[in-house]
């Protein structure tokens, strides 16, 4: 294997410590550069767990030898920076100290059969990083996006997700009409309405919809379910966040799917 590429950047205007300060704080500058930014020792190990090989792999000066030994194999370049060029791109409160840049996973057609959940217009980052986690720990493989959701692969986002991205297949921008094409029973929550989760024999495959922290989910989504469920809240209607009611269902999905 040829050994990659190594380089010391020590001004704050060189192009990819431009681009690298454009991926780790706008939210969707991985949309239009086709590469995404993840920086920390966890997201870097999870996307090298998964097979992904970085494009360019990103140490601060202080970032402990042991972790450029051990992640830096098999990026295709090695970058080096001071610690002040470092916190200058990192959006975090205590940089990490290092960083990868990868290619934006290729998009891929929706897969009709495959256990989802499908979040409608959420807007917070954290909620929606948290949902891909609970979407990976449960075996729902396939998370759909409608337009209006923050961006999956936004920095965000991914620490949220804590590396759950990489065990899952991400559709963003998608219409509610394009939800026909799934074969699978949609599944609406409603934190007020509809039948209590715990009394439903629910179908596996299905793909669970998840709507806005505020408005819920739009009428237009709501009216291509096959079922409509709410959770049981006996110490206090909507007192559950949108997170935390998707982690509810869809362990609840597992236990069925398990025969539990």
């Amino acid at each position: 294997m040829t050994a990659p590429e190594v380089t010391a950047i020590a001004s704050r205007d060189n192009p990819l410590l431009k681009e690298l300060r454009r991926l780790s704080q706008d939210a969707t500058a991985y949309r239009r550069a086709g590469r995404v930014w993840l920086e920390g020792d966890h997201l870097c190990r999870a996307a090298l767990q998964r097979g992904i090989v970085p494009e360019v792999a990103v140490f601060a000066d202080s970032c402990a030898a042991h972790l450029r030994v051990e992640l830096s194999p098999g990026a295709r370049r090695i970058v080096t920076l001071a610690d002040a060029l470092f916190d200058g791109i990192s959006a975090l409160g205590s940089p990490a100290r290092m960083g990868f840049v990868i290619e934006l996973p290729a998009a891929e057609a929706l897969q009709p059969g495959a256990a989802s959940v499908v979040l409608d217009r959420l807007q917070d980052a954290g909620n929606v990083g948290s949902i891909l986690r609970s979407a990976a720990a449960f075996g729902l493989r396939q998370v759909i996006a409608l337009k209006g959701t923050a961006a999956l692969w936004s920095p965000k986002v991914l620490r949220a997700g804590m590396g759950a991205h990489f065990g899952l297949q991400l559709h963003e921008g998608l219409a509610g009409a394009d939800l026909d094409a799934l074969a699978v029973p949609l599944i609406v929550t409603s934190s007020h309405e509809g039948l209590l989760l715990q009394d439903q024999r629910l179908p596996w495959p299905c793909a669970w919809v998840l709507g806005h922290e505020g408005q819920g989910v739009s009428p237009e989504v709501a009216a291509r379910a096959g079922l409509l469920v709410r959770i049981g809240q006996p110490g206090g209607e909507e007192s559950l966040n949108v997170a935390a009611a998707a982690a509810i269902c869809l362990h609840a999905s597992a236990l069925s799917a398990s025969g539990g």
